[in-house]
């Protein structure tokens, strides 16, 4: 199986380790990075491609690492080419992005994975286990944290713009949204409040969401960008 990454930062670096730790291979990267790009592609002996059509024609799965606002044109021109797809979180900036994306893999009939990295992580895992064999009663309230600083680059931070990240909520409190329906269900209502304020220096977006699932199950959803570096907590 030959795969064929889409950008080559922090995630596209991290998604590449993993994929060399399988049977897979890395067959190329689609990116305009004159440092990273050459660095991932000496490592894992392939190729970098001007693009994704380029790179088509030479893989099997189509690993999507680029910004939120990106993924949905990434999407539709891999399904068009009849390609499997991964996704990085979130799926989408919109719901109608979203949906079109879904779509578009549906009716291409291609297998298309949205890369939420927590359902894996092994001490989730196993509690989703217990609760699916009963072995802790039924969920009836889930309380969920997940905060750390905003994220930082030297240049061209999209997670600070807001049309193109979505902000925390959509980019950090998506792990624990998905988790939380994951264990409780489908979502019947939500109530959520942000709160983002720009001091001198610093950027602080933090926000509570609470989903009453059809269960009747309430998970309670707290994420922060607004804790001093480098500190993460969860």
């Amino acid at each position: 199986m030959r795969i064929g990454i889409v950008g080559t930062g922090f995630m596209g670096s991290a998604h590449a380790a993993a994929w060399a730790a399988t049977d897979a291979e890395i067959a190329g990267f689609v990116t305009k990075d004159t440092v990273t790009g050459p660095k991932l592609a000496a490592q894992y002996q392939a190729q970098i491609y001007p693009d994704l059509p380029a790179m088509l024609v030479d893989v099997d799965v189509v690993d999507i690492c680029t910004p939120t606002h990106l993924h949905e044109e990434m999407v539709l021109t891999a399904a068009a080419a009849k390609k499997d797809i991964l996704c990085e979180k979130p799926l989408a900036r919109t719901l109608e992005q979203g949906q079109r994306m879904i779509a578009a893999c549906a009716a291409a009939g291609v297998k298309f994975m949205v890369a939420h990295v927590v359902r894996f992580f092994p001490e989730y895992a196993q509690a989703k286990a217990q609760v699916a064999a009963g072995a802790i009663g039924k969920p009836a309230v889930l309380r969920l944290t997940r905060g750390t600083f905003q994220p930082k680059k030297a240049a061209n931070n999209w997670f600070v713009e807001f049309e193109k990240s979505g902000g925390m909520m959509l980019d950090l409190m998506i792990h624990d949204l998905d988790y939380a329906r994951w264990i409780a269900g489908d979502v019947a209502t939500v109530y959520a409040k942000n709160i983002s304020s720009n001091f001198v220096g610093a950027n602080v977006d933090h926000g509570l969401a609470i989903l009453t699932h059809r269960s009747g199950a309430i998970s309670h959803v707290e994420g922060s960008w607004a804790y001093p570096p480098p500190l993460f907590r969860t």
